[in-house]
């Protein structure tokens, strides 16, 4: 029974790696709240609110979650998008409406299917027995408790229950499945026949006419597009750290005030012997384990160092017996049982206290091994210290100075100077900026397409004003004018007119190719003229070699109900490609492995429309409305620093 208990609090492992049905897998997000005003509605699901707050911190936590798996390829940008936020509360929204049919149904998972999942972890194990050690570090790595972990592997089976049969009991014919792979492994035995465009070339004559022909109608690829330069300001918390400053006496206060952090309690390495008595056994039954309990601790008294012998012989807990009856170290409360708490605590190093009864039954224990409370020294955790009291006043001297900044550039909007001297910031320019993000700047803020839209609007571009204090990345504002504007021009005619020379004469060649190609199909489907075509290929979707990859999808589409059938393909720098299919059957050799998985597939993905169609029908039940506004054009639903 007491072996029970430690590998019940194992849940914790389980639950960290337990993944909730499909339609959620790497979606829904804690709803726990960020903070600000929960008053502030996106959405309601079952006639309960879902909040700014709690919407903003799932997005934060998404993309910690993706910043953590990408890392160097993460793009923060990729993650301001009005798509992604929708993503995030419409997973919101549908995790509260699986959560409430859950409640109507009153879900539940009992202890029975709890044990048994969590005996056949093997997370916990050492030498394919469990380890209290390994388990202990995996709750402290996790910073929650056993009972947290507990509810949310209930939470997680419950949904499981809920929504699994979904998926689980999709049903896809055999047949269909069969069709499928048989599409997939047909063989086509396919020759080939090409048109070259630059054979075609000589013929090809293009006149200054059909220069300006299509230099007309193709005047936006010649354009240069408009450019400004710009000047512009950056206020971030580099502008703030200067001015913000930490006393030792708030460090050393910081540190009085929370020694215990910095505090590593005393640890107790405990051993046990137990004799078994179910809470619900009887009286007799109970005195009985007594009784074996009180006649080993008078052998005990005798031989106190005979305690690991003693276990091993006698214990009742199978687990730790062969170990002496060792438990590994543990910390007030961390006890796998409250009971044993104080008896352990009330031993010195290796006395031997007296029968204890827990809710398993009677123990005998010892302490092997104590290890004293250490505090670490100040000097040691100062640094840590100084900045972490420094980052509340930061983020508060920022908050102050981005409402400054913000409306000092709107206020003073026909210049970043005052803004720039009132902040001690330092004015920058940036020459040839386009509508567009321009690659050679990479990350830059400036690529922001937040600040691009500002720049290029008509009151900051016609009227030269600033631009609004733009937040182009988190803690990061930037102002912008524009100084010097050159508007889109076309590229002269005379100035191009050679590379439209040699444009034309390829689009001409290319179509004389088509031509011929177009013309050969005709006799060969008139005579079954097979002159000219190379050798026979196979291929098939399984083996697409053999022919130019770009012909492919339209020789293993093309109707071959009468063969011989054929089929052209403009080549782009090639020419035109004619394809002669003269037999279509199926591999010899199906790959019966492949095929399997590809009805598993199948099954797979109907059952993810179907999840999806579920999740809906339960959003429509619980009457889920999405109120949140979400701006396209900035992608922003946080409220920016005030500007007038």
């Amino acid at each position: 029974m007491f072996e029970f208990i430690r590998n019940h609090r194992r849940w914790i492992q389980i639950v960290l790696g337990v993944l909730v049905a499909a339609f959620v897998v790497g979606s829904i997000v804690s709803s726990t709240s960020g903070g600000g005003d929960t008053s502030v509605e996106v959405a309601t699901v079952d006639g309960k609110k879902i909040t700014q707050p709690e919407w903003e911190d799932a997005q934060r936590k998404q993309v910690d979650r993706y910043r953590a798996a990408m890392g160097a390829q993460f793009d923060q940008k990729r993650f301001e998008t009005p798509e992604f936020k929708r993503e995030i509360l419409n997973n919101l929204v549908a995790q509260r409406a699986v959560e409430a049919e859950i409640a109507r149904n009153h879900l539940t998972v009992g202890d029975d299917v709890l044990i048994n999942t969590i005996q056949q972890d093997e997370t916990f194990k050492t030498n394919g027995k469990f380890d209290v050690e390994v388990y202990r570090a995996a709750l402290a790595n996790a910073r929650m408790t056993a009972d947290q972990y507990e509810a949310s592997l209930r939470s997680n089976f419950a949904l499981q229950q809920l929504t699994g049969t979904v998926q689980e009991t999709s049903f896809v014919p055999r047949a269909v499945a069969a069709r499928l792979s048989d599409t997939f492994d047909q063989e086509r035995e396919v020759q080939e026949l090409l048109f070259s465009s630059k054979e075609q070339q000589a013929q090809v004559k293009v006149t200054d006419e059909m220069v300006k022909a299509f230099y007309d109608k193709n005047a936006a690829l010649f354009q240069i597009p408009e450019k400004v330069k710009i000047e512009y300001v950056v206020f971030d918390a580099a502008a703030v750290e200067g001015l913000v400053s930490v006393t030792d006496a708030e460090v050393a206060d910081f540190y009085k005030g929370n020694l215990k952090r910095y505090t590593t309690p005393e640890e107790r390495r405990y051993s046990h012997i137990m004799f078994t008595a179910a809470k619900a056994a009887s009286a007799a039954d109970k005195a009985a384990a007594k009784a074996k309990a009180e006649a080993v601790l008078a052998e005990l008294r005798k031989a106190p160092d005979t305690f690991a012998a003693v276990a091993k012989a006698k214990s009742q807990d199978v687990a730790t017996a062969e170990q002496g009856g060792e438990l590994g170290e543990a910390k007030k409360g961390e006890f796998l049982s409250a009971a044993l708490e104080p008896a352990v605590y009330k031993l010195k190093q290796g006395e031997i206290s007296d029968v204890v009864e827990s809710e398993f039954g009677y123990h005998i224990l010892t302490v092997t091994k104590l290890v004293p409370e250490t505090v670490k020294p100040f000097d040691e955790v100062k640094d840590a210290i100084t900045a972490e009291v420094k980052k509340p006043k930061m983020s508060k001297k920022y908050s102050e100075l981005a409402q400054t900044f913000s409306e000092t550039v709107y206020d003073q909007s026909d210049s970043l100077k005052p803004a720039a001297d009132k902040l001690k910031l330092k004015i920058e320019t940036l020459d040839h900026v386009t509508r567009t993000p321009n690659p050679a700047l990479g990350k830059s803020p400036l690529n922001s397409v937040k600040l691009l839209n500002a720049v290029f609007s008509d009151s900051v571009l016609k009227n030269k004003h600033n631009t609004d204090a733009i937040e182009v990345l988190p803690s990061t504002l930037v102002a912008a004018r524009v100084v010097d504007f050159k508007p889109a021009t076309l590229r002269p005619l005379a100035e191009v007119s050679d590379v439209i020379r040699v444009r034309v004469a390829e689009q001409e060649a290319a179509s004389l190719a088509k031509k011929a190609g177009e013309a050969k199909i005709a006799a060969a489907k008139a005579n079954g003229d097979a002159t000219g075509f190379g050798d026979t290929k196979v291929v098939s979707r399984a083996a697409p070699t053999g022919i130019n990859p770009t012909a492919l999808p339209a020789v293993l589409k093309a109707d071959t109900s009468k063969l011989p059938a054929y089929v052209g393909v403009d080549l782009p720098g090639i020419g035109y490609g004619v394809y002669r299919i003269g037999k279509v059957a199926q591999a010899a050799k199906p790959d019966l492995a492949r095929r399997a998985s590809e009805q598993q597939d199948i099954a797979q993905r109907v059952g993810q429309a179907e999840m999806h169609g579920y999740i809906d029908a339960l959003k429509e039940k619980a009457k889920a409305k999405v109120t949140a506004k979400i701006d396209v054009a900035t992608a922003d639903t946080k409220t920016a620093p005030a500007v007038k």
